[in-house]
Formats: C-alpha cells, structure tokens, sequence
C-alpha cells in the first residue's frame, strides 16, 4: 500500500522565506503602544538593506514611530498575496529591535524599490529605519511552518565590499543597457509575469526587480561577492533564460502544429 507524500517533501522553508523578505513590498508592522502597552499594527511599505534587515521610512508625527522611539521592539508581516483563501499563500513575521539609520546606501535601497517615495523622503519630519532580525516564523500553507533563525534568514556580507560598492552603477548599466534581459531574469528565472522589469537592487545572493507594482526576485544559485564574478552570473542567468523562452516557444510551436 503506497503511503500519502508528505506534504514537507521539496518545501525549502528557508528559501522561502528569503523570498518573502526580499519580494513583498509591504507589511503590517506591530509596535507597542507608549500609552497603554498593547500591540499596535499599521499598513508600512518596505525595502531591506543588503543583508536582508527590512528597510521602513516613516514620520516621526506617525503613532508607530513614535511607539518605536519609546521601545524599538517590533515584527513585521509580510504576506503573499493571491487568490482564494488568504491563508493558504505563504506569509513571514520578521521580529527585531528597530533603530533609525543613515547610511546613504539604505536611501537609495528604499527609494530603488518606492521611487514615488521621493516626494516625500526629505521632509524634515521623516527618517529611514532598519530592523535588525532577531528570528522570525514562516507559514507556508497547509503543514508548512518553521522557525527562521536571523542567521538563516540572513544575507551574509563578509568579503562582499567590492559588489556592495559597485551596486549603484551595475543597476545603471542594467536599467540602460539590459532590459530584455532584465525581463527575462523576472519572467523565467522568477517566475513573474512580462513587464517593464528593472533592477531595484543587489546583493550576494541575488538580485531584486521590480515593474510597477509587481516585484520579483532572480536568486543567483552561488553567492557573489565580486563584479567580475557578478558580470558573468548574470550572463549565465540571461543565457539560460534565453533556452528556457526557446524552449517554452518550441513547445507551443509543436502544440499548434
């Protein structure tokens, strides 16, 4: 008698749950209320900085920041959406301690992936946050939740300064230069529909994209830490994107034949 599969067969929870921090553009951020000490949830918009940490731009006249500034302990739950029923779409709560940040790098980070942002980041009132990860706990659907350690969920930086520094003019020469193959990492690599793809950012494990308000991750398969080896990765992603569209275009060829 053949037994049921299991339903935590192929399920790559860390994996996942990457791709929840670095796709999903916004979430529900819990904060503790200064006054009365109870949990206080609001709509954010989000970006992560090259390690992965989520990215939040918020007005100090909001009730959030102002409960982060009394105690920086917070979670965020970034959740796919889709049809159907809403739980059975993976989602992710992030859970860290909050704190204002100013490096220029998590500027450009936040705005690459909210450019309508830019009307309004420069305000006196308005500041950049980091969370720093302290763990955090996927539900994948049916059966499928698991504790992510920071360090799992984590993107490691060590020996990367060189990618890190170039970024900003790698993302000029994509967004110039190779849109089609921008495309083509969001649609076959990411499993996206067609678009206007860009590049929002990069990192060692892979690079962000985003067309209007659809957003998608192309993961490099190896970790990169050079813009050498950064160059020929994405050769050899575009190329393989490339068969995989003649591919898919030879087969519906041969169905109409």
């Amino acid at each position: 008698m053949n037994e049921a599969p299991s339903p935590l067969i192929d399920f790559d929870a860390v994996g996942l749950a990457k791709l929840l921090l670095r796709a999903v553009r916004a979430g529900a951020l819990a904060t503790i209320d200064r006054e009365i000490g109870y949990p206080f949830a609001t709509l954010v918009t989000v970006a992560t900085d090259h390690d992965g940490s989520p990215l939040l731009l918020m007005s100090k006249l909001s009730a959030h920041r102002q409960n982060l500034e009394k105690d920086p302990r917070a979670s965020i739950l970034l959740a796919q959406g889709g049809k159907g029923d809403p739980l059975a779409h993976p989602r992710l709560t992030v859970v860290g301690r909050a704190s204002v940040v100013t490096h220029a790098e998590a500027r450009a980070r936040f705005l690459a992936r909210h450019p309508k942002a830019k009307l309004y980041a420069d305000f006196p009132d308005f500041a950049f946050w980091r969370l720093e990860i302290q763990n955090a706990h996927l539900n994948g659907g049916f059966a499928r939740a698991a504790a992510i350690s920071a360090c799992e969920l984590m993107t490691d930086l060590s020996g990367a300064d060189a990618l890190l520094a170039a970024e900003q003019d790698a993302l000029a020469h994509l967004n110039e230069d190779h849109r089609e193959a921008l495309r083509l990492y969001a649609t076959k690599l990411g499993g996206a529909p067609d678009g206007d793809w860009r590049a929002t950012g990069l990192d060692p494990e892979g690079i962000d994209l985003a067309a209007g308000d659809l957003t998608a991750r192309a993961v490099f398969g190896e970790r990169i830490t050079t813009p050498g080896r950064l160059r020929q990765r994405l050769k050899e992603m575009a190329d393989a994107a490339r068969a995989m569209a003649e591919d898919a275009d030879g087969t519906r060829r041969r169905g109409t034949a």
